[in-house]
């Protein structure tokens, strides 16, 4: 996979636009700034030149938009992994056969723009890109339709939501989020934050408190592709129990803003949690590891 070298641009300012899926990367976004250590806060919003509550969701759709540059295009298949599994037989991700060798996947591209993070060699501008991409990609990973091939992960099912014509891909990346938390289009960041606020209250003694160590099981900085592998994994299991229980046929066409809203929701909002506080414990680890760097350092240049 190519290693990127794109040079920084406009971190501070929130864009006017959200990109496909915005409202939920800048929820997930919110949510792990509301978890990560001061340390990180300092760090990330001196790295990302911006000193405000928003230096995380200000940047959390940036890498949607550099995909459609012209020196950014080859990101392009870092946002997924194609699981040629067999849903709803079967589901499944399998690095070696559904990472592409020639281009890379998310689990690929979050293990590069982790090692770029941690590479003190890079200027601050290389590593305030990787910082950009590693938050998109752990948000991207949590949607189960970016692990999924069948039907280009969605975006060639066809259906009905509350009446509007969309592909299944649109309506688990914004549809069902939008619905779930009611977003007024001038105002989706207030949304995000205020969903954000919501379930950092239920990860700290709602109905995710129980739940979010196991969250973190998987989390090793030394082996950043087991870890995503295991969360791809995890969220490609729901396209087998929620996304497409019956099969394509069963749902082509057909209105998912009822019942199936109903059974899709709950997933979506788990899915934000998980990845914002997983987000949040990733980059806590991340700028430990930077401090120990050096720390070490330091103490050889003192010998």
């Amino acid at each position: 996979m190519k290693l990127s070298s794109i040079a920084v641009v406009g971190t501070a300012a929130l864009p006017g636009a959200l990109a496909w899926g915005g409202f939920g990367h800048i929820s997930v976004a919110y949510l792990a700034s509301n978890f990560v250590s001061p340390a990180t806060t300092t760090y990330l919003q001196t790295l990302l030149r911006n000193d405000t509550g928003d230096y995380l969701a200000g940047i959390a759709t940036w890498a949607d938009s550099v995909r459609y540059t012209k020196w950014g295009q080859f990101t392009s298949e870092f946002h997924f992994i194609d699981a040629k599994d067999d849903p709803p037989r079967s589901c499944g991700v399998d690095f070696e056969r559904d990472c592409k060798k020639d281009r890379g996947c998310v689990v690929s591209a979050l293990h590069n723009y982790t090692t770029r993070m941690l590479d003190a060699d890079l200027s601050a501008g290389e590593r305030a890109v990787a910082a950009k991409f590693v938050v998109h990609f752990v948000g991207d990973m949590h949607q189960p339709l970016h692990t999924e091939d069948v039907e280009r992960g969605g975006n060639d099912i066809q259906v009905l939501f509350d009446g509007r014509r969309l592909n299944l891909h649109h309506v688990w990346d914004t549809s069902i989020a939008e619905k779930l938390v009611g977003v007024p289009r001038q105002k989706p960041y207030e949304s995000a934050k205020r969903w954000a606020d919501e379930l950092t209250t239920e990860i700290n003694e709602g109905k995710y408190a129980s739940a979010r160590v196991d969250w973190l099981r998987s989390a090793n900085l030394s082996d950043p592709r087991s870890t995503a592998m295991a969360w791809v994994t995890e969220g490609n299991a729901y396209v087998c129990t929620t996304v497409l229980p019956e099969g394509p046929d069963a749902i082509r066409g057909k209105e998912l803003g009822n019942e199936y809203y109903g059974a899709a929701a709950p997933v979506v909002e788990v899915q934000i949690a998980r990845a914002g506080y997983r987000l949040a414990a990733w980059l806590d680890l991340i700028v430990a590891s930077l401090k120990t760097q050096s720390s070490s350092s330091s103490s050889s240049d003192d010998l």
